[in-house]
């Protein structure tokens, strides 16, 4: 999800080929293989392949994107994996999970400005059950000089203090990391790094 509407990223996933990689995020796998599987959200799912990695791994996951075009080759790769996913077509900006609902919120490179931002991520904190986590990663304000890639728009991108304020104020949730992380992107010219924000908060 970015700051576009629906219509447009309906067009940039209309492509038959996955506009991302069908392997989770990095950040994912390395901060949630060892959880223990319970209810998962992803915010902004995209093309599924969180969700369906999470899914895979016996959570009972649920993914929720704006876009109709991303949720059907969302549904196309989990019926590919053998896995069921519970997929919702909402705005974020207007829907509004279950509170204390998840054991695993995620919301990962959601590109809206800061009030929207923060919206959002208090919404996804609030999600989060006793005992649970939830995993904030984008793109870094950082990444716009030194990094590569991303968007260019300075409204969308922020540093790992911003969104620890956007979570930090919701009843029992603990901000265990928040850090500028470095992914490294294979290109033609060779591998270079983007500059990510990663949060990871647990709620008591």
């Amino acid at each position: 999800m970015a700051a576009m509407d629906r219509h447009a990223w309906d067009d940039r996933y209309g492509d038959d080929d996955l506009l991302w990689r069908a392997e989770p995020n990095q950040f994912l796998v390395a901060e949630a293989s060892a959880l223990t599987p319970g209810r998962a959200l992803d915010l902004a799912c995209g093309e599924g392949r969180n969700a369906v990695w999470l899914a895979g791994l016996g959570w009972q996951a649920v993914g929720v994107d704006f876009s109709a075009v991303a949720l059907g080759k969302a549904r196309r790769l989990a019926a590919g994996r053998g896995v069921e996913v519970e997929w919702v077509e909402a705005d974020l900006l207007e829907w509004r999970p279950p509170e204390a609902a998840f054991d695993l919120v995620i919301a990962f490179y959601l590109q809206l400005p800061a009030d929207q931002r923060r919206l959002v991520n208090r919404r996804a904190a609030s999600a989060v059950a006793p005992g649970g986590t939830l995993l904030v990663v984008g793109h870094a304000l950082a990444n716009l000089a030194g990094g590569y890639g991303g968007p260019r728009d300075l409204t969308v991108l922020y540093g790992p203090g911003d969104i620890a304020g956007d979570v930090g104020g919701v009843s029992g949730l603990r901000v265990e990391k928040a850090e500028e992380v470095r992914r490294t992107v294979t290109t033609d010219a060779g591998e270079v790094d983007a500059i990510d924000v990663l949060v990871r908060a647990v709620r008591a």
